[in-house]
């Protein structure tokens, strides 16, 4: 009994982190794809055509960039998660262990864009980023270990992209994106004497689709719509299980099926003048779509009940030019997270979030620019209450203050 549980119900486990957990926005979504987009908290993403990071944000805004630029850069996130009123139970008898919070790593998560002109109308771009991550790294003795004391999850997409130019108002973008995904989860089980570990690592890759449309009714104003597809994914991966069916480790298969969620992202640039624009976007991330996973294994399958709820990301930017070296930006947003009191975990103990970013552009030449930002976010209280199905009387309950900086630098050459 204990071997069909922990097989079955950790697989299911990496999907759930895979679909849930993550970084910087509602859920295990990333946004750390540009840096000159994260000064104004990525309000205008698909709209605001700065540099070849649009390759990501918009692929129709390749066409309104007058020459060749290579893009690269690199997030630093610096999180912080205080744990409080923690209880735990393990077999009906009061459980004891450490309730130390910080289990995020700092991480850099870089990212990298090319876009090549190839006549007035055409253009070609290639970019390479994350668009999905997790790491939390709790204490081996930590509380609730036995609902997760480790958990990896990495997205990597290369997207090559086409974008064509109508005329001076209105222009399209597609681009492929080939997505590998890779995830380790660990976890402990009570086993007798002292704990057990169970494992479980898995792979895949996939592919999907962007469309960007641009749209300048008047030349002061800017709107932009991309749609990223949904990727669907065929994990296959091992656990292995040490001290918990015997002695020693057991590894066995296990395979899953996954969908991470499309988006659709709307923005608007509208420049008052020479100094000022301002930026607003809005943008909705299907996780409807994670109701409930199938596991297919060689004991029996698994369903498993998720009840994620789709969610909407809004964000308002604003930015002044000093001069043709100096830009200044600035921007809050406002991330809705797809997971419910009832739906989240030890592994993904993520709430609703407020994030505020300043930032600067610095062209000593007109060929170069350095970009540098910073955000602060600020999560909203964020309540873990689990039960354990196969250990009766094992639980776990907590309150999760989340909090994170994210500190960005960003070089752009033009040629």
């Amino acid at each position: 009994m204990i071997t069909r549980y922990h097989r079955l119900s950790l697989a299911i486990a990496l999907a759930g982190v895979a679909a849930s957990g993550q970084a910087m926005a509602g859920a295990f979504q990333l946004q750390e794809q540009s840096v000159s987009g994260q000064g104004n908290s990525w309000a205008g993403r698909a709209s605001n055509v700065q540099d070849a990071t649009v390759v990501f944000g918009n692929p129709a805004g390749m066409s309104f960039l007058d020459r060749a630029q290579l893009t690269g850069g690199v997030h630093y996130i610096d999180a912080s998660s205080d744990i409080s009123d923690d209880n735990a139970t393990t077999l009906g008898a009061p459980s004891g262990g450490s309730t130390d919070g910080d289990m995020i790593p700092h991480k850099a998560i870089p990212f990298g864009y090319y876009v090549q002109p190839i006549n007035d109308r055409w253009s070609f771009g290639l970019g390479v980023y994350a668009p999905f991550g997790l790491i939390t790294d709790y204490n081996d003795d930590f509380k609730g270990r036995y609902f997760g004391n480790y958990s990896e999850v990495e997205v990597i997409t290369a997207q090559p992209t086409l974008s064509y130019r109508f005329n001076d108002k209105f222009s399209v973008g597609v681009g492929l994106t080939y997505n590998t995904i890779k995830g380790e989860l660990e976890s402990k089980a009570p086993t007798a004497p002292g704990d057990g570990t169970i494992n479980v690592d898995g792979d895949d890759e996939a592919w999907g689709y962007n469309v960007g449309l641009i749209y300048r009714p008047v030349e002061s104003t800017t709107l932009g719509l991309t749609y990223r597809s949904k990727v669907d994914y065929s994990l296959d991966g091992d656990v292995t299980f040490t001290n918990v069916v015997a002695p020693g480790d057991v590894t066995s298969d296990a395979s899953l099926d996954i969908t991470l969620p499309e988006t659709i992202d709307f923005s608007i640039t509208h420049e008052f003048n020479d100094r000022w624009t301002v930026m607003a976007a809005a943008t909705y991330i299907r996780w409807s779509r994670f109701d409930e996973l199938n596991v297919e294994n060689d004991i029996s399958p698994i369903t498993e009940k998720q009840d994620y709820k789709d969610s909407w990301q809004y964000a308002l930017g604003l930015s002044y030019r000093v001069n043709p070296q100096w830009l200044l930006r600035t921007g809050i947003a406002y991330d809705e997270s797809p997971i419910s009191d009832s739906t989240r975990t030890v592994r993904v103990p993520s709430a609703d979030r407020t994030l505020f970013s300043l930032g600067a552009g610095w062209t000593p030449t007109p060929d170069l620019t350095f970009d540098v930002a910073y955000t602060y976010i600020q999560e909203s209280d964020a309540e873990v209450d689990q039960t354990s199905g196969q250990f009766p009387g094992t639980t776990y309950s907590a309150d999760y203050d989340n909090s994170l900086s994210l500190f960005g630098l960003q070089a752009t050459y033009r040629f």
